[in-house]
């Protein structure tokens, strides 16, 4: 049975004292809780801070995004083994804002995924479709495409090496504009995606990957999406920023 996951994506927010004190929160809140995977996933330079403050808890810490290389001359980036030698376990790639604003694409998405297998991340692979393409019925096209794409080659150590992996959709029309995908809506493509999931793995791979919804998640409307057959848990944006909004997430799911 696959255990549900809520992720926090602080994005560009938070502070130090800020994040330590987010993070506090979060520990007393729900640092006890083994029902729910929660992962958070602070800026980089706070990391360090999160993870102090969770130390003890079930909590476990993400990236939002890691470099190629495992070391060079690329200034402003994050490798992976600087996130693992901070005890992460996750790392976001491919959400829509670094698609829409750095120039990611399913190419790039494939690479980042296949180092974070290499150094024993565990990556939350973002797919969706925009509001334009929705309403040009093109949902499923453009998530079939990302999903083989961004997986190519894959199968081998998802399979043999059993690599765990998360798929994450978010519909960029719901992020951050306070629309959501109805239930209903959210389990159409999420069903969709764990069949592609069975055709580029295996059908009974995929019946354990976990797929998260992302876009305007509340307390208010969060059971309701985690009460759908396909929807294995959340990627939370706004909601997360405040300690007692993502623990009524994560309390509405267990």
């Amino acid at each position: 049975m696959r255990k549900t996951i809520i992720a926090g994506n602080w994005k560009m927010f938070t502070t130090k004292s800020e994040a330590e004190s987010l993070a506090k929160g979060l520990a007393a809140e729900v640092g006890s809780v083994t029902e729910v995977e929660i992962v958070v996933c602070p800026p980089a330079i706070n990391i360090e801070t999160v993870i102090s403050a969770v130390a003890g808890t079930s909590l476990k810490v993400g990236a939002q995004n890691l470099y190629l290389g495992k070391e060079g001359a690329f200034t402003g980036e994050t490798s992976a083994p600087m996130i693992v030698s901070h005890n992460c376990n996750y790392v976001i790639i491919g959400h829509s804002e670094r698609r829409q604003h750095f120039g990611e694409t399913d190419s790039s998405v494939n690479q980042k995924v296949k180092t974070a297998f290499e150094y024993g991340l565990i990556p939350i692979v973002c797919v969706g479709e925009t509001l334009e393409e929705r309403e040009s019925d093109r949902t499923f096209e453009l998530i079939a495409t990302q999903l083989k794409a961004g997986l190519a080659d894959l199968s081998g150590e998802v399979l043999t090496q059993n690599k765990p992996i998360v798929i994450a959709y978010e519909p960029v029309w719901a992020i951050g504009t306070g629309k959501v995908a109805s239930p209903a809506q959210a389990q159409d493509v999420h069903a969709f995606i764990r069949g592609q999931l069975a055709s580029i793995f295996s059908e009974a791979k995929a019946a354990s990957i976990q797929i998260q919804y992302g876009g305007s998640v509340k307390p208010e409307n969060s059971k309701e999406l985690m009460g759908q057959p396909d929807i294995d848990g959340a990627l939370v944006g706004g909601a997360s920023l405040k300690a007692d909004s993502f623990s009524a997430i994560i309390k509405a799911c267990i």
